[in-house]
């Protein structure tokens, strides 16, 4: 059996395996070491004698996956990002940008909503998880647009969307893992999501106004804040810009060389939203909390990792990424065609599998064949496929399935940020939570057609470092 064969029916094992239940972490390890046994057992001929030298040689090549791939640098940046997200919650800087973002932004239609989803822009600016992002504003967002007349469903719908803009805006986990995977540049990755992840929250305030114009259920404005009420409101959320601007200026200075590496950068952040919350009031049982969940999310980020990595190792001595590639460069259709399919296979793939796990199963096969439509890793901007160099083709692709990644936070059945905001609420189901996303999905469908149509909108900003 060649090794094509075996790595197609490998792949359709994991895939059964994810759909009845099994966590992606077990079943793409477990699927990884299987197909390196079986590919090593096929070369031996099926004789049963070897196959104990097959399983003993697949268990070193699996075995050497977690120390060396894990170790890498990049990745210490993930804990970090969580952390700031946890401290700033502790440090209260969670309810100051609320107040600020309610106090100048609230008088519009729909204010409230639209003031929940740029608070989370800011949050998601110093944490690097959407699910802490969507649980700290259900707590804070969700009673002040009940307390107004917000429909409870769709007050629901705009902190689970809102959540989500924690995926794009750095510091980001999810764009340090692609990163990783796709072996590109985690500073350039990290400045390109910027400018979309303000974009997205701009739709999604368009799409409020817009629905509160029309429907009496969004809410009414709320007014009666005086000047001095707004810039008071102001100083006490000023410590997010200044995490901003330090993790900036350690990515990319503009004015000269970058201050450190974007890993010093987040340890720097956390340390200064640390020290914040210690000013604030931040005790040892506190503390204890934020450190204990960043840890789990961080092992359950990393678990994840180690097992899909096996099954990469494994693809990658089954060549299913080349074969994949090849077909897809031989099919008769326009290359933005084939973009445009792969990116609503992921919108249906993120129905059943976490945005993460999704990512790391698909980018090792996917990767390599849309750097082929481009023209390949190397190809120039004047000789490529989609006007861009393989670099900027890279960063490109990089945010738009990071942007589908978000959309499969919101998307039943599996929504996870759904589930935590039905979670935080006593009195909201998981379904009133899906039914209050509906709405979003529309917007999430619009920026992702104008991110493809207009790639300037993330490429400018890497350009320039």
């Amino acid at each position: 059996m060649d090794s094509i064969t075996i790595g197609l029916w490998t792949t359709g094992a994991m895939l059964v395996m994810v759909v009845l239940g099994m966590r992606v972490a077990f079943a793409a390890g477990l699927a990884g070491f299987g197909g390196l046994v079986w590919l090593r057992w096929d070369q031996f001929g099926y004789d049963p004698d070897r196959f104990w030298k097959a399983l003993e040689i697949s268990v070193k090549i699996a075995g050497q996956v977690p120390h060396s791939k894990v170790s890498a640098h990049a990745l210490s940046l993930i804990p970090t990002f969580i952390l700031i997200g946890y401290l700033a919650y502790h440090a209260r800087l969670t309810t100051a940008l609320f107040e600020a973002a309610k106090k100048w932004i609230a008088w519009v239609p729909g204010g409230l909503a639209v003031s929940t989803v740029f608070a989370t822009a800011g949050f998601a600016a110093v944490s690097g998880a959407s699910v802490a992002t969507a649980a700290v504003f259900a707590r804070i967002a969700i009673p002040e647009m009940l307390k107004i007349g917000y429909n409870k469903q769709f007050a629901a719908g705009v902190v689970a969307a809102g959540g989500t803009l924690a995926s794009l805006i750095p510091p980001s986990a999810i764009l340090v893992i692609y990163a990783i995977i796709v072996e590109q540049d985690v500073g350039k990755l990290l400045l390109a999501g910027f400018i979309p992840g303000l974009f997205s929250a701009v739709v999604y305030a368009a799409l409020i106004i817009g629905l509160a114009l029309t429907l009496k259920t969004v809410g009414p404005p709320v007014g009666g804040f005086s000047w001095r009420e707004r810039f008071a409101a102001l100083p006490p959320a000023l410590p997010i810009v200044a995490v901003v601007v330090i993790i900036i200026f350690f990515v990319y200075n503009p004015f000269g060389d970058a201050w450190g590496t974007p890993t010093e950068g987040g340890a720097v952040g956390a340390f200064i939203v640390f020290v914040m919350a210690m000013v604030q009031g931040m005790r040892w049982r506190a503390l204890k909390d934020a450190l204990i969940e960043t840890a789990k999310l961080t092992v359950m980020i990393f678990a994840i990792i180690w097992g899909v990595l096996i099954y990469v190792r494994f693809l990658g001595f089954a060549d299913l990424p080349g074969a994949f590639s090849d077909w897809i460069t031989s099919l008769e259709m326009a290359p933005m065609l084939i973009l445009v399919c792969i990116l609503l296979a992921y919108a249906v793939l993120g129905m059943f599998m976490d945005a993460i796990g999704m990512l790391l199963l698909t980018l090792p096969v996917v990767f390599p064949a849309v750097m082929a439509l481009n023209g390949g890793e190397f190809v120039t901007a004047e000789a490529s496929t989609f006007g861009m160099s393989g670099t900027m083709c890279a960063i490109w692709f990089g945010i738009l399935v990071v942007k589908m990644a978000e959309f499969c936070l919101i998307t039943p059945p599996i929504g996870l940020n759904c589930f935590v905001v039905a979670g935080v609420r006593d009195d909201l189901s998981v379904q009133d939570v899906f039914k209050g996303v509906t709405p979003f999905f529309l917007a999430d469908g619009v920026t992702i057609a104008l991110l493809v149509a207009f790639p300037g909108i993330v490429l400018w900003l890497p350009s320039l470092a």
